[in-house]
């Protein structure tokens, strides 16, 4: 018998902390109906990690029924949300997503990504040198914004320059990634960042064709596999793919963590006198507070899960940042451990569809973690209340003033 947990997920409270109403569906309503999403919500770590695992009863194909049931007009109204966002991998099953993650892995992988760690440290040095001698700022917009956003652009060739247009676009289409329930003027935003985004890119690849470059849209231009290539069309929703969610959840992968290591400071003093931590420091920074909210499956065959029956054509939401929390995973898991070991964390979801970048966001956080410490002898939020994003698909703030001392 299900337990009435009445789940607000847009109060600004539970955005700041959601891991109260979590732990409450955990215990006693692991598979919850939402009536304000219609939709069932999973939040233990072994539910989660299954969904990700399935091959079969549950989909990934969810906004093309979206998009197949609006009416004309709207459809039209959002035809290049339509058009690019239908191609992206992350929306398809096989073999349609093996066929695109085949070709994309061909040169964005993890050797491709790792090698990015130098840039990654120049551009992490030039934003704090950006910042100066100032005492206090805005820690999103002056370096966990950016940052990310650099790097992708670095790795596709696109010019520095271009940084301010590129993150408008980006910021303009996670209006409509970002939450299904949105307004209409935000469609209307997302529909002419997406236009000009995809216009932005086709300029590019022509160059490209012509001229070719030593960086990864060159390669995606120039590939082939057997005769198999990317479309037009694919070659722009791959380029948009990796920018946007290349930059908007390594963004908020930084910022949380940075947050969460203000928390604890004797955590942050551990990580400051050892660097050698920082990559089990970036594993359970992205376990305590992982810059994902949900992601979102279609069941595509009748099952039961904890008595309850997941029905053809609902919706389900797994909770990364629940399924993180777990205790029946994680030891004491509201604590933020750096020496924390054990079973590894979702935030980047796992099996078929863990996050194709997930190698290149662990580098940015391990280069960017170190630095800010190093830089940087004291930080604090001036904020007990930072502004959270009103977003189940990502976890993150809109801002993070923070107060500092030079080392």
């Amino acid at each position: 018998m299900s337990v009435a947990i009445d789940w607000h997920p847009e109060d600004p409270a539970t955005l700041a902390d959601p891991y109260g109403v979590f732990a409450l569906m955990r215990d006693q309503d692991p598979c919850h109906w939402s009536p304000r999403l219609k939709s069932w919500v999973l939040t233990r770590y072994d539910d989660v990690k299954r969904v990700c695992l399935d091959k079969g009863q549950l989909s990934s194909d969810r906004l093309r029924p979206f998009f197949a049931s609006l009416p004309g007009p709207e459809a039209e109204r959002i035809a290049d949300i339509v058009r690019y966002l239908s191609l992206w991998m992350v929306f398809k099953d096989p073999p349609e997503h093996t066929r695109l993650r085949r070709l994309v892995g061909k040169v964005f992988h993890a050797k491709s990504m790792q090698a990015m760690r130098p840039q990654v440290e120049d551009i992490a040095q030039w934003l704090l040198g950006r910042i100066g001698d100032r005492d206090d700022f805005d820690f999103i917009t002056e370096f966990a914004g950016p940052l990310p956003c650099l790097v992708i652009m670095a790795l596709l060739g696109v010019p520095r320059e271009s940084l301010a247009q590129v993150k408008r676009m980006s910021d303009d289409m996670a209006l409509f990634i970002g939450s299904s329930r949105t307004s209409p003027e935000k469609y209307d935003t997302a529909q002419a960042a997406t236009h000009e985004m995809a216009e932005f890119f086709r300029e590019l690849i022509e160059q490209r064709r012509a001229q070719p470059r030593d960086d990864l849209l060159s390669e995606l231009v120039h590939l082939e596999d057997d005769g198999d290539r990317l479309s037009e069309d694919e070659l722009i929703a791959t380029c948009i793919l990796l920018l946007f969610a290349g930059h908007e959840t390594t963004t908020n992968h930084i910022a949380n963590g940075m947050l969460a290591l203000m928390r604890f400071p004797g955590e942050m003093a551990r990580l400051r006198a050892d660097p050698g931590l920082a990559n089990a420091a970036v594993e359970e920074l992205l376990r305590y507070d992982g810059p994902s909210g949900a992601q979102v499956r279609i069941v595509a065959e009748e099952h039961q899960l904890h008595g309850k029956t997941l029905a053809v054509g609902q919706r389900v939401f797994i909770m990364l940042n629940a399924a993180n929390r777990d205790p029946r995973a994680y030891p004491d898991p509201d604590r933020l451990d750096l020496d924390r070991d054990g079973v590894p964390q979702l935030s980047f979801g796992y099996g078929l569809h863990i996050c194709l970048g997930f190698p290149l966001a662990r580098t940015e956080g391990q280069v960017a973690f170190p630095a800010l410490l190093k830089h940087f002898s004291h930080l604090e939020p001036t904020t007990d209340a930072p502004p959270w994003i009103n977003s189940l698909v990502f976890r993150g703030m809109s801002s993070l003033p923070v107060r500092v001392r030079r080392a």
